[in-house]
C-alpha cells in the first residue's frame, strides 16, 4: 500500500458537510398515520434546502473549499512572487487542464490524466537544490523556507497548487464530493495519489547535481517506507548522468528515541539500493542545520545542548537570563549553519 506523503495525509482533518438540524418531534400523530407523518418531515427537509446527513463514502477528506479559488491564487503568487522568470505561464490554462479529472469517476484517475497540466506547469529546477523526503513534511516547509534553502516538490509550480489539497468527484453524480475523497485503501487510481505519483516522477526526473534526503529516525515503523512515494516514483526516476551523489539526512525528534540511524534498519535498505543503481552517497545522522533549526522550539532540551558553545555563553550569566538566552542563540546558530552550507 502506497502512504499517503502528499494527499490526504495532510488533510485528514477535511471539512465537514453541511446539514440541517433534526426536525423536533411536534407531537407526531399515533396510530392510523404514521407513513403520512414521516413523509411529511421528509416534505419540510427538503423544502428547506437540506437533506439528511449522509455517512462519508470514501476513508479521505472531501474536496477542499473554493478548490478552484486557492488553485488560481497560489499559482499567480508563485509566478509573482518565487518565479518571476515564469510571467509567461498561464495559470486558468493550467487549471482548465487540471480540472479535467474533477469529471472523470473517482477511482478512475490516472497518473497520466495530469500530463497536459504537467507540460503546462512544468520548469526547472536549479541544481543542488532538490530535496526528498518522507514523514517529516513540516520541517521540509520550514527548513526551505520558500525556496530559499531547497526547493521541495512542494515548492514548485505543480506541487504548490496541489499542496494539502483534496479533491475528486461525486461517484455516481456529477459535481464534486466535499464529504469525502478515496485514498489508496478505497482503491488505488485515485485522484489525489495519481497526482502526486505524476508529480513525484517528474520532480526525480528533473532534479540533478546533489540530491539531499531527509528522513525520520524516530518513526516507529522506519525511516525508509520499503514502498512508498520515495521509494517507488521518485528513487526509480533519478537521472544517473544527472545527478552527482546523493546525501541523506536521517534526522530524529527532540525528546524522542532514535529508532534509526545511518547504515541500520531501512536506511541500509536505502544505502544498498543506491550503491546499486551506481550512485554515490553519503549519510548524515541529524544533519547540523536542521537540527539547529528544531532546536528552536526546544532550546532547554538536553538533545539541544551545544556543548562548549552553550557553555561559554551560560558562564557567568544569572539563571534568570540562562534560558531566554540559549533561546536567542540557537535562532542566531541556525542563520549561521544555513548560510555556510549554502
Amino acid at each position: 500500500m502506497v502512504d499517503l506523503k502528499y494527499g490526504n495525509e495532510a488533510v485528514r482533518e477535511g471539512n465537514k458537510s453541511r446539514g440541517l438540524s433534526p426536525i423536533p418531534a411536534m407531537g407526531a400523530p399515533r396510530g392510523a398515520l404514521p407513513r403520512l407523518w414521516r413523509a411529511a418531515q421528509l416534505l419540510l427537509l427538503l423544502a428547506a434546502g437540506g437533506a439528511a446527513p449522509a455517512d462519508p463514502q470514501w476513508r479521505g477528506a472531501g474536496t477542499s473549499p473554493h478548490l478552484r479559488s486557492i488553485f488560481l491564487g497560489r499559482c499567480a503568487d508563485y509566478l509573482a512572487l518565487l518565479g518571476p522568470q515564469l510571467r509567461d505561464k498561464n495559470c486558468t490554462a493550467i487549471w482548465e487542464a487540471f480540472k479535467v479529472v474533477l469529471d472523470k469517476d473517482p477511482c478512475s484517475v490516472l497518473p497520466s490524466d495530469y500530463d497536459l497540466f504537467m507540460n503546462l506547469s512544468r520548469h526547472s529546477i536549479p541544481r543542488d537544490k532538490s530535496l526528498f523526503w518522507e514523514n517529516n513534511q513540516f520541517l521540509i516547509t520550514s527548513y526551505a523556507e520558500n525556496t530559499r534553502r531547497f526547493m521541495p516538490l512542494s515548492d514548485i509550480l505543480y506541487g504548490r497548487v496541489g499542496h494539502v489539497l483534496s479533491w475528486c468527484r461525486q461517484k455516481n453524480a456529477s459535481g464534486l464530493d466535499y464529504k469525502s475523497c478515496p485514498t489508496s485503501e478505497d482503491c488505488e487510481n485515485n485522484a489525489v495519489d495519481s497526482f502526486w505519483k505524476r508529480a513525484s516522477t517528474q520532480y526525480s526526473k528533473d532534479s540533478s547535481g546533489v540530491i539531499h534526503v531527509m528522513l525520520n529516525g524516530s518513526e516507529p515503523t522506519g525511516a525508509y517506507p520499503i514502498r512508498g512515494f520515495f521509494a517507488d516514483f521518485e528513487v526509480p526516476y533519478f537521472q544517473k548522468d544527472k545527478i552527482t551523489r546523493i546525501e541523506i539526512w536521517v534526522m530524529h525528534e527532540i525528546g524522542e528515541p532514535k529508532v534509526e540511524s545511518c547504515g541500520e534498519g531501512s536506511v541500509k535498505i536505502l544505502e544498498k539500493r543506491l550503491k546499486e543503481m551506481g550512485f554515490q552517497y553519503s549519510c548524515i545522522n541529524d544533519y547540523l542545520p536542521v537540527k539547529l533549526l528544531k532546536c528552536v522550539d526546544h532550546s532547554t532540551h538536553p538533545d539541544c545542548a551545544l556543548n562548549s558553545a552553550a557553555a561559554s555563553i551560560q558562564r557567568g550569566v544569572p539563571s534568570l537570563y540562562t534560558e531566554q538566552s540559549a533561546g536567542l542563540v540557537i535562532p542566531l546558530l541556525v542563520a549561521l549553519a544555513s548560510s555556510a552550507q549554502m
